[in-house]
């Protein structure tokens, strides 16, 4: 009897496990969760040639309220790794990508997935 009494405590815990991972969902990165800093990859690169750019200031904002600040220049690949703090529930965050020797049009965007990747972006050049 002590057997079924056993397996029977045991289908419970197992029940109360269930229903709470339907409620609550897996656990996820704490980085995802309120606020936190996304990090984030991207390939600058010309509109026209498809050539990476160098030089291109990286800037962002956490919510429309902020102001830019910079987070990083392109390297001579056209690659820059930023990580941008951004609060979950809020719009955001909001990068721009512009250059210094005025060649290429500045570009703001959003971004709603935050995970790390090399994502690429496109500048039109100034004629």
């Amino acid at each position: 009897m002590k057997w079924l009494h056993n397996l029977m405590k045991g289908a419970s815990l197992t029940g109360a496990l269930f229903v709470f991972q339907a409620c609550y969902g897996m656990p996820q990165d704490p980085k995802y969760f309120e606020y936190g800093e996304a990090p984030m990859s991207f390939s600058l690169l010309s509109h026209t040639t498809g050539e990476p750019l160098e030089g291109i200031r990286v800037m962002g904002r956490s919510t429309k309220g902020d102001s830019y600040q910079e987070l990083g220049t392109t390297g001579a690949d056209g690659n820059c790794h930023v990580s941008i703090p951004y609060f979950r529930n809020q719009e955001g965050p909001f990068l721009m990508f512009e250059d210094p020797k005025g060649r290429f049009a500045s570009k703001d965007t959003s971004f709603a997935d935050l995970r790390e990747r090399n994502i690429p972006i496109k500048l039109y050049p100034i004629q």
